[in-house]
């Protein structure tokens, strides 16, 4: 219901509107039940999801990254009376959507590049050489990030997902020409030394071509650069550690994970032998 705009327009126009008296039914004007003052309010209620809201705008200090910006909120929030709460919008609601998938991505990255070497190599084995290159690569990044008081954001684990195949890469390299040296009759210990030795100078031109190639985005300047340096810095870091480091743990794991597999395989061949051999003596 709304009345006529000459019985709304004032304060005191309200007061006349009649309403109906229970006890007596007679009709009695709203001013003689009710007073009216004026109080100073919002213009307009924002609502959020329904409910009443406050937004609140804010970026974080210096020195602060925004993850650690939308965990204190969230521990000064527990703190407000029963029915207050937070919600995020915008680019913090993102970063909390995206900063949960990446481990996901990271971790499907890892499955994806396992699979595929398998069905490369045909065995499960061989493949665990390559990925134990990885873990180089991610301290690598941390290090150099941490080094330069840079935050682990969103920037960072999309360049650690990028660092998962680089590193892969260079251990590919060495462990496929190995596995060949093996299957053409060198132990492990010669073929995967062999592989290190042939395979060291293609990696290192590819692997610096590369750092070179993010080296603007490290030293970026300007709008964005937080996200550039922070991007770049993680990959230019670990990919020299993975170069430079891991390439000379790769023979060794090579060596070790080749190694058990002959073991295994001469276990089941003697297995079979003995197996054979009972079989024989129960014919005769």
């Amino acid at each position: 219901m709304q009345a006529e705009a000459a019985y709304r327009a004032s304060l005191e126009s309200l007061g006349n509107v009649y309403v109906r008296s229970q006890q007596s039914g007679e009709m009695i004007p709203l001013k003689a039940l009710v007073k009216t003052r004026n109080i100073v309010g919002a213009d307009q209620v924002d609502r959020f999801n329904g409910f009443v809201s406050a937004k609140m705008l804010a970026s974080a200090a210096p020195g602060v990254s925004s993850g650690q910006a939308i965990a204190v909120v969230e521990e000064e929030v527990k703190k407000l009376p029963e029915g207050f709460y937070v919600e995020w919008a915008g680019q913090a609601y993102q970063e909390k959507r995206t900063g949960k998938q990446s481990i996901i991505a990271f971790s499907l990255a890892l499955v994806m590049v396992f699979l595929i070497l398998a069905a490369n190599y045909e065995r499960w084995s061989l493949p665990m050489a390559v990925l134990l290159a990885v873990p180089f690569a991610v301290l690598g990044a941390l290090a150099f990030v941490l080094a330069r008081g840079l935050s682990n954001d969103i920037y960072f684990q999309i360049g650690l997902v990028t660092l998962i195949g680089l590193a892969a890469k260079n251990a590919i390299l060495i462990v496929e020409f190995a596995n060949q040296e093996m299957q053409a009759g060198l132990s492990a210990m010669d073929a995967a030394v062999k592989a290190a030795r042939m395979r060291f100078r293609p990696i290192v031109m590819t692997s610096l071509a590369f750092c070179l190639g993010v080296v603007p985005l490290v030293v970026a300047s300007g709008a964005g650069a937080a996200a550039r340096q922070s991007m770049g810095t993680g990959v230019l870091g670990g990919m020299l550690v993975a170069t430079f480091v891991a390439t000379l743990f790769i023979p060794l794991f090579f060596v070790l994970l080749a190694r058990k597999r002959k073991a295994s395989r001469a276990e089941m061949q003697a297995a079979d032998e003995a197996a054979d051999h009972a079989a024989e003596g129960a014919a005769e």
